[in-house]
């Protein structure tokens, strides 16, 4: 990709006989993701945890773009059993996804803990993407140029994974784990792309980052000053979904996206803008630290990749 032309939506080719899934595709970026994707002729499966909320969505979509091919189905990434039975019935109805886009998250709650005893943040952005992945790539294998795109946050860079305290229990910032959980994300999506080539599988794994976007991820789950912050002070200088949503959708259909390469916004400290290519920090690339991360996420979710 040069810099001398920026991409837009509209470059998006002709999606007719493919197939997305899209996690947390109900609001905020996953929503702007899956519109964008429809209006070219992708059939789009709303992973969400509400299907309420995800036939709402459709609803909205299909307003603005009749005919399009979206169906809703239920998923809690907090919830190791919702993650097999989502995977599992995908297989069962022969629906064999060609792209995953590894998009839900919450963002910098209180301190919580899942049914399992595991952080929410983790849990919710880390975890339920690394099982949901492991489980869906035997499928993904088989799609036409099959990819898995994990969104992360610039925050990623100041992150560390505390591996001494994984819950939170001696210590919890929100956004501290916010930021964790986005750098478990960049370490997972390089890290699987570095397992995927070794095994010679034709799936890629790619990284997108949205900068700053307007999504009720700023104000649905942070109390005190992060959400006065973020869901206030800073927000008019967030930019919409739809554009915040570009880096990934540009991971998830540009012929020329290469798989390992994280994708951001090109303007000012990748706030906002078209997307580039961007450069992961170093821990997100430390080979140590990618295969203790790797040990621990399948420890806690029971989901093993095989060969990957």
């Amino acid at each position: 990709m040069t810099s001398r032309k920026r991409w837009s939506a509209e470059e998006i080719p002709d999606l007719d006989g493919r197939v997305f899934v899209v996690t947390g595709a109900n609001s905020g970026l996953g929503l702007a993701t899956t519109r964008a994707l429809a209006r070219k002729g992708a059939r789009v499966v709303l992973a969400v945890r509400d299907e309420a909320k995800g036939r709402r969505a459709v609803a909205e979509i299909t307003a603005v773009c009749p005919g399009a091919r979206l169906e809703v189905r239920r998923l809690d990434l907090t919830d190791g059993e919702s993650i097999r039975a989502f995977a599992g019935r995908l297989a069962s109805d022969g629906v064999r996804p060609d792209v995953l886009v590894n998009n839900a998250g919450v963002m910098a709650p209180p301190r919580t803990l899942t049914d399992d005893g595991t952080e929410l943040q983790f849990a919710a952005n880390h975890l339920g993407h690394f099982a949901l992945t492991g489980l869906l790539l035997d499928l993904l294998a088989g799609g036409d140029d099959p990819r898995v795109v994990t969104v992360t946050s610039a925050n990623h860079r100041r992150a560390r994974i505390d591996f001494d305290d994984p819950t939170g229990a001696r210590s919890y910032s929100p956004m501290g784990r916010y930021n964790q959980s986005k750098l478990a994300h960049a370490i997972f999506g390089r890290e699987l792309h570095r397992r995927l080539t070794a095994a010679g599988s034709p799936v890629r794994s790619m990284l997108a980052h949205p900068g700053y976007t307007a999504t009720g991820l700023q104000t649905s789950a942070p109390v005190g000053l992060v959400r006065l912050l973020y869901g206030r002070v800073l927000l008019p200088l967030a930019q919409s979904p739809d554009q915040g949503a570009l880096p990934q959708l540009y991971a998830a259909t540009a012929p020329d996206a290469q798989g390992g390469e994280l994708y951001a916004p090109d303007g000012p400290g990748e706030l906002r803008g078209a997307p580039r290519r961007a450069v992961l920090a170093p821990r997100a690339t430390d080979p140590g630290t990618a295969e203790r991360l790797w040990r621990l996420s399948e420890r806690l979710t029971d989901v093993r990749y095989g060969s990957a």
